[in-house]
Order: C-alpha cells, then sequence, then structure tokens
C-alpha cells in the first residue's frame, strides 16, 4: 500500500495557539491548539462528543470567535479579517444541510455566487455544472428541497458550499443524517469529486471508521482539542502514539487497514472472459486448465453473465439468459474492505473488478486479499518506504503488469 496522503505541498491553514473559553464557563473548550493542514488535503478531527472539534472548526472561519491565538491561511493572518468576506471564500457543509427551503435547488446553490455579484450567466454555468458533478439531474434545478432525498439534500449541500471555488472547505459530520447506505455511497461519491477538485477540506466526525475512509491526515483530539495524535491514518493503526489513541481506534486495527487499501493498489487475478455475442463453442472453449466459470462481457466490456460448462451445454438457450447475472461489482477505487464486504456476500467468493465507466478489468478474490492482508504486516520500512510493507502493483491500460 503506498502512503495514503499526498506529499507535503504548501501549508493552507496553520493555527498558532488557538484558545476559546465561552463567557460563564471556567475551563476553556479549545486549548492551546497549533497545527499546519496542507493544501489539497482532507484533514479529519475524530474525537470523543465534547471534545471541542466543532469548536475548533468554526474557528477558522470565525463562526466562533478564537479567545486568543492566530489563524493563517495561505501565510495571511486573518484573525482580524473581516468576518464575513472570509467566509464566502470558505465552503461549509453541516450534518442538517441548511439549505432554504423557500429556495430552488438552484437559487440555494448560487446563493455566495450572488452574494459576490456574479452575473446571471456565470451563476448558470456554475450552478449546472456543480449539479452535474454532484450527481443531481440538472432537471431538478428548479424544484424544492422537499421534493429530494435526504441523500440529494446533501449533495446540493456539497455543491452550495463549492459554488464560488472556494479553495477551503469545511465540513462538520456531512454524513451523518442520512441512512448507512446513503452515508457510505456519499462519502464514496465525495472522494471521487475530491480526486478531481483537490480543496482543502476540514472534515468533523465522531467516527473513527469514517475518518479513516475520508482522511489523508487524521487529529485525534482529547478534551479541550489537545491533539492525541496528528498523523496519517496508516501510521495512526500501526503506530497509536498512546493507550488513548488505541482505545479510541477500538480492537480490529488490522481490518480498519483494509479501508487504506485499493483494489487498483493490487494484483488483481484473472478469469476467462467472452462476449454475449460469442458463439457457445467459443465461449465454451474457454474453459480450460481447470477454470470452471467464463464471465460475458457485452460490447463495451462491461460484466453481464456468469456461466458454466452446463450453462453453455444448450445451443438452444440464448447467453443472455445462460448462468448468473453478474452481481458483486466493484470499481478499481474501491477499498479492499468493501471489496471483502463485497465478495463475501457473493454467491462466486469473488469480486469483478470495473473501471470509473463499468468495464472490466480483473477479479478479486479471497486469496488476493489476504495476500495484501498477509503484506500489510508491520514492518519498519516496506520495500517502496512505505511504513507497513504492502507491495503497490499497477494495472496498465491493456490489462498487463
Amino acid at each position: 500500500m503506498s502512503e495514503k496522503h499526498r506529499s507535503d505541498g504548501d501549508v493552507m491553514i496553520r493555527l498558532e495557539h488557538l484558545r476559546k473559553v465561552f463567557p460563564g464557563q471556567s475551563e476553556p473548550a479549545v486549548e492551546d491548539l497549533s497545527m499546519e493542514i496542507y493544501e489539497g488535503e482532507i484533514v479529519v478531527f475524530v474525537g470523543p462528543s465534547g471534545c471541542g472539534k466543532t469548536t475548533t472548526m468554526k474557528m477558522i472561519n470565525r463562526i466562533i470567535e478564537p479567545s486568543s491565538g492566530r489563524i493563517f491561511i495561505k501565510g495571511e493572518d486573518v484573525t482580524k479579517a473581516n468576518a464575513d468576506q472570509l467566509r464566502r471564500n470558505i465552503g461549509y457543509v453541516i450534518q442538517q444541510i441548511g439549505l432554504f427551503p423557500h429556495m430552488t435547488i438552484a437559487e440555494n446553490v448560487a446563493t455566495v455566487p450572488k452574494m459576490l455579484g456574479w452575473q446571471k450567466g456565470r451563476i448558470k454555468e456554475r450552478t449546472e455544472e456543480l449539479l452535474e458533478l454532484v450527481n443531481i439531474p440538472v432537471s431538478y434545478a428548479n424544484r424544492y428541497p422537499k421534493e429530494l432525498s435526504g441523500g440529494q439534500r446533501q449533495r446540493v449541500g456539497v455543491a452550495r458550499a463549492m459554488a464560488a471555488d472556494p479553495p477551503i472547505m469545511l465540513m462538520d459530520e456531512p454524513f451523518g443524517a442520512v441512512d448507512p447506505i446513503t452515508r457510505e455511497r456519499l462519502q464514496d461519491e465525495f472522494l471521487r469529486i475530491q480526486d478531481d477538485i483537490r480543496k482543502t477540506i476540514i472534515f468533523v466526525t465522531h467516527d473513527i471508521d469514517e475518518a479513516i475512509k475520508m482522511g489523508d491526515r487524521i487529529a485525534i483530539l482529547k478534551e479541550r482539542s489537545v491533539i492525541a495524535q496528528y498523523d496519517t491514518p496508516e501510521r495512526i493503526l500501526t503506530d497509536p502514539a498512546s493507550e488513548f489513541v488505541e482505545d479510541f481506534i477500538g480492537s480490529g486495527a488490522s481490518i480498519k487497514r483494509l479501508s487504506l487499501s485499493k483494489v487498483r493498489d493490487i494484483r488483481t487475478g484473472e478469469t476467462p472472459v467472452a462476449y454475449l455475442t460469442d458463439s457457445h463453442e467459443e465461449v465454451r472453449s474457454k474453459l480450460t486448465d481447470g477454470k470452471d466459470y467464463v464471465l460475458l462481457l457485452d460490447r463495451e466490456r462491461k460484466p453481464k453473465r456468469w456461466v458454466s460448462a452446463d450453462d453453455v451445454a444448450r445451443d438452444d438457450v440464448p447467453l443472455k439468459n445462460a448462468g448468473w447475472p453478474a452481481v458483486a461489482i466493484v470499481e478499481e477505487n474501491a477499498s479492499l474492505y468493501d471489496t471483502l464486504d463485497t465478495m463475501i456476500t457473493s454467491y462466486r467468493g469473488s469480486a469483478i473488478v470495473v473501471d470509473r465507466d463499468g468495464s472490466y478489468r480483473g477479479v478479486v478474490d479471497f486469496e488476493t486479499v489476504l495476500a495484501a492482508i498477509e503484506e500489510m504486516r508491520p514492518h519498519e520500512s516496506g520495500p517502496n518506504g512505505s511504513p507497513n510493507g504492502l507491495k503497490t502493483f499497477r494495472n496498465s491500460p491493456d490489462g498487463s503488469r
């Protein structure tokens, strides 16, 4: 496994000795917090309820004013800058979404661009671009929030936060108010978007599994936002800094590390493949060397059916109706954790790997995952310089390695 975080770039946000004491409180909510956040990374604040993680995040765009300390963005001290102007340049997504119910979806997305005085044509173009980016049909632009599902409203909230193309986004438990299945889809979708937009993101959650999945770096916070450990997910899982961190991670650290390895980073297997347009005889010819099944693809190389020798023995049964549907499909950017879960529910005990267009790339079986787990065993330094020693294999476009 290669390091999850990107190589250190420029420091986007620097916090110096931030402190917050609320009126009437004797103890600070945040005490002497200093940290650097690199451009283009997702940094996750995670910790027990009441530890101050949301307060810390809100001080960055000064929804909450710090009692003392300084905030730098791109080297500029914004601690005393105009707070309204600061917030217009920082996207903000919250768990409750906060869409204006009396405004259409397009009007919600356009909120900040309108405040900045953008021209109508530019606003319309940007709104349509963002709706497509977050997988909301442009035809929904004139609908109202109550006409959308919870997951769709959350996507619109993300689009609104990105509307003015801010370099920084703050996300306060953005996927916490939706059901687990929708939450996982939103997480995957946002990571896909982040691969393209490369924003600097501070993401607050109470869920260590979500932190591991989403974060390039994780700040595990104790009471008063004291940093227990600020590091990459790999290092936190393999070398927790204290007993507090170990307890917060909980059991199953090895399984959690499967969330850090992507299918694209391991050597996938191969299975015989044929096309729905092939003849029965051509498909039968693929069942050699002990292979029991053939995967049938359509003309776009999208997986459609699994067939065995018995399934194709009768020439009068069309291949499109033979065998079983090709389910248990994962994309190349899926984690091994999610892939293993998919395999367990598959009647074939393997997962079909596809690219972003849905075209066949290979298969992952239990032997492949077990080999990856074996290579994850901690070492002082791996053969590719990574802290855990998992080798990385990349598939070339033609399927060779």
